[in-house]
């Protein structure tokens, strides 16, 4: 019986309790079943730089070669649209932060067929701005970021990274409004810098739209001493 205990905790690390799936509703194991996981979030070719859907392998879009982003490499799980647009919705807007934990092992495995993370990396979240985060009661990226870090086996920080403007929802405005939206609205907090200086940070947030926050939000983490900044997604928006 030496074994046994070790046994049942690896298979009761293995277990989790059987419930629907968010999205077809069928009994299963997890949130979301590995049917719909199939059909709906079946792997991408995506260009290695901004994450667009491409129809070739392509280290660089033709929009990336014009005018490269200040992060080095990004990874997004999914599309967003049906039925992950709903899932990270309820995620933001629900309260369902149960959520955050299939979106974050689908993001992880995104990052392991995508090369892995290079060792030493520093998980850090898109922030939100104080108001919102009090609203809310928590900020959806660090959810998915602190738990794709544990995945990873990497370390995660929430407070490397602060909003310190409030800007106005980016909702429907296009890639230049949402720049100018975001002008100096991320800094490094003082006390992080020795912790950021010289590291790769892997940049958290649960959708990449036009990429104008991921964009702001590496700049700053740059200026405060990063040595390079990847940008992973949960989902990444389509160009239209």
């Amino acid at each position: 019986m030496t074994g046994a205990p070790k046994v049942l905790a690896e298979t009761a690390a293995r277990w989790r309790p059987a419930g629907q799936c968010e999205v077809c509703r069928g009994w299963q194991q997890g949130a979301v079943c590995a049917a719909c996981t199939a059909r709906f979030a079946p792997p991408r070719l995506r260009c290695q730089r901004c994450a667009l859907p491409t129809a070739h392998a392509v280290a660089r879009c033709g929009a990336c070669l014009h005018e490269p982003p200040p992060f080095e490499r990004a990874v997004a799980a999914v599309d967003y649209a049906f039925p992950w647009d709903a899932l990270v919705g309820a995620l933001k807007f629900a309260g369902r932060v149960d959520l955050a934990a299939p979106l974050a092992q689908m993001l992880a495995g995104a990052v392991r067929r995508a090369g892995g993370a290079h060792a030493g990396t520093l998980v850090v979240p898109v922030p939100l701005a104080a108001a919102r985060l009090g609203g809310r009661g928590f900020n959806q990226a660090w959810e998915i970021a602190r738990r794709v870090a544990t995945d990873l086996g990497l370390d995660a920080s929430a407070a490397v990274l602060e909003r310190v403007i409030d800007s106005a929802p980016q909702a429907g405005l296009h890639r230049q409004q949402r720049l100018r939206n975001l002008h100096a609205a991320f800094a490094v907090a003082a006390a992080s810098r020795p912790t950021l200086t010289g590291r790769r940070i892997a940049l958290v947030d649960d959708v990449v739209t036009t990429g104008a926050t991921a964009s702001e939000a590496a700049r700053a983490l740059l200026r405060g001493g990063a040595a390079a900044v990847e940008v992973w997604a949960v989902a990444r928006t389509p160009e239209p």
